[in-house]
């Protein structure tokens, strides 16, 4: 792993996903001491404060500290926040991006000329230190500096570097897959209680079950159809409910609500930069 950058890293919106960049950061060395966060709300800046034990600053301030300036604020207040600190970016900063939709052109258009500017794609598993972020290097971004943000991110988790053409897809794969995995959860747990189960047993049987799948997944580095086939005997009770997944034609359908949501992100990046 390379290690992050020993400046100054600014975090601009202290949210779930700031607050959970923040502590990992913290989880893994980083000083305090590097940190400052921008936060306008006095009651979570106060928090922080005292939990981290970070300096909490203005946008202003924090942006005249920072040698890696971290931009995580909703894509909607995007434009005005680099209205407020384009003029503070220094030469050589490097400007990382964790917005959804937002590309690294629209950063680009307004930062300083020639800033280095990395685009990343989060998710939330990133709480647990078991993120999956897939960055993508803007025009003058540096090998140095794109390997800051990879150090930067892999506090959280895993990191992939991809063209920024792929960053649709990664958003429907990855920055939205929590939510489909916790959709099919819910399904098994609610399956669970009608067939008679306690519900806290259903959802011990339902996580548990997950959890395994997912590690033999990541640690035999099998294909899934080998280990789904290994479960499925012939004439079995798997079989028997994959029948019913296929008639209702389910995989299908979680192809086509991936689509979907790569659709909505070409069409929210459309407005920034695309």
């Amino acid at each position: 792993m390379t290690e992050a950058t020993t400046g100054i890293t600014a975090i601009f919106g202290a949210g779930v996903m700031g607050e959970t960049l923040l502590s990992g950061l913290l989880r893994s060395g980083r000083d305090p001491g590097s940190l400052v966060v921008a936060e306008r709300r006095a009651d979570h800046a106060a928090m922080l404060r005292d939990k981290y034990g970070v300096a909490v600053l203005s946008n202003v301030e924090a942006a005249q500290q920072a040698d890696t300036v971290v931009l995580v604020v909703k894509p909607q207040d995007m434009d005005g926040l680099l209205d407020e600190i384009r003029d503070h970016i220094a030469p050589g900063n490097l400007v990382v991006s964790l917005a959804a939709g937002i590309t690294t052109a629209f950063l680009q258009s307004r930062l300083p000329e020639g800033s280095s500017v990395v685009r990343v794609m989060p998710n939330t598993p990133a709480l647990v230190d078991q993120g999956m972020a897939a960055i993508s290097p803007g025009t003058h971004c540096s090998p140095e500096h794109l390997a800051e943000a990879d150090a930067l991110l892999a506090s959280c988790g895993l990191v992939v570097t991809v063209p920024e053409k792929y960053q649709d897809a990664v958003t429907a794969i990855s920055g939205s897959g929590p939510a489909y995995i916790f959709y099919v959860v819910e399904a098994m747990i609610e399956a669970g209680v009608v067939l008679g189960l306690p519900r806290a047993t259903s959802t011990e049987l339902v996580v548990q079950t997950l959890y395994g799948a997912a590690t033999m997944l990541k640690e035999t580095r099998q294909h899934p159809t080998v280990l789904r086939e290994q479960v499925s005997s012939p004439g079995g009770t798997t079989v028997a409910a994959l029948r019913q997944l296929d008639d209702h034609k389910v995989r299908a359908a979680f192809v086509t609500a991936m689509e979907a949501a790569a659709a909505r992100s070409k069409q929210l990046a459309s407005g920034h930069g695309d």
